[in-house]
């Protein structure tokens, strides 16, 4: 007599469970797939398409090709001389030293214990939730340009200065300002991913490395720490790059100017914001958010390729 459990199965239903297994897969997913579709493809593809029209919001758009883009690149002396330079400068200083001074935070809370770490989490972390509200009251004091801003203040009592200086509309200062602010409330949840995992290593690995020879904390961290967590590490890289990018608006909420004084704090999100808000040129802007997303892209798979798996 034939054992019931090696029967096989017939192939029409193993379609059938199949095509259920497909449905409920695409039940779960339909949602996001929605969400991404409304928020994302659209406006992207939006926005691609008024790039190469002429619309001031109150005519209908007018088909211009690619003149937006030349004009861009040829025409526009502020955008090469200033846009892209700050930018560049920016985003190299801030995306890296915020990326690694995350990682370095995380991988210090690691060592503390566990209500310790929870209040220092907090501590680093809470910047990030309110970089705005801080932005506009904290450090628009401590570099007021006036006797009583703090900073003013500490160096004319110290007679290291012999008048206030004006911080927030010097040109000389207002990259700095916006660099170090951006440092300060950089560590969101790119930071709270590298703690998640660094907390998420098995520690045997760490014992194993020890008695196989690993001597100081340098080749911890470089063999077995950032090797597994490698998911965390993309994510926080994304997640650092994101934000690098659009931080463009904290030279305007800074200085109260857009443009800002002389384009000195002007970045490639200030200019769509000059464009697109202040002279309604919306087809311009447009031509100059889909450079931005270039060059997120491109920065991106930089990324993928450095902490993406390989297999």
């Amino acid at each position: 007599m034939v054992d019931a459990q090696m029967t096989p199965i017939p192939k029409k239903k193993k379609k059938i469970q199949w095509g259920k297994d497909e449905l409920t897969g695409n039940l779960f997913i339909m949602p996001y797939f929605l969400a991404f579709f409304a928020f994302i493809t659209i406006p992207v593809a939006m926005g691609m398409l008024l790039s190469l029209t002429s619309f001031n919001l109150l005519n209908t758009p007018s088909y211009v090709g690619l003149n937006n883009y030349i004009s861009l690149f040829t025409s526009d002396d502020i955008f090469m001389q200033n846009v892209i330079p700050n930018t560049i400068k920016f985003a190299l200083i801030v995306g890296p030293v915020g990326y690694m001074l995350g990682f370095f935070l995380a991988w210090l809370l690691a060592q503390l214990p566990s209500k310790i770490r929870t209040v220092f989490a907090l501590i680093i972390y809470s910047p990030s939730m309110t970089a705005g509200v801080a932005m506009a009251v904290m450090w628009k004091i401590i570099f007021s340009g006036d006797a009583n801003g703090y900073l003013n203040s500490i160096l004319l009592n110290f007679n290291l200065i012999e008048q206030p200086i004006q911080w927030l509309t010097n040109p000389d200062y207002l990259m700095t300002i916006m660099i170090v602010v951006t440092l300060w409330s950089s560590m969101g949840i790119g930071f709270l991913a590298m703690l998640a995992g660094v907390l998420n290593i098995d520690q045997t690995l760490y014992e194993a490395a020890y008695v196989d020879g690993m001597s100081n904390k340098f080749q911890e961290i470089f063999f077995i720490t950032i090797p597994s967590m490698k998911p965390q590490m993309l994510f926080g890289a994304v997640m650092s790059l994101v934000a690098t990018f659009n931080a463009g608006s904290i030279g305007v909420q800074l200085s109260g100017q857009n443009p800002t004084p002389q384009n000195a704090g002007q970045l490639i999100v200030t200019h769509i914001d000059d464009y697109g808000f202040i002279r309604y040129e919306m087809g311009y802007a447009a031509t100059v958010s889909i450079v931005l997303l270039i060059m997120v892209y491109i920065f991106g798979r930089a990324a993928y390729k450095i902490f993406g798996e390989k297999d």
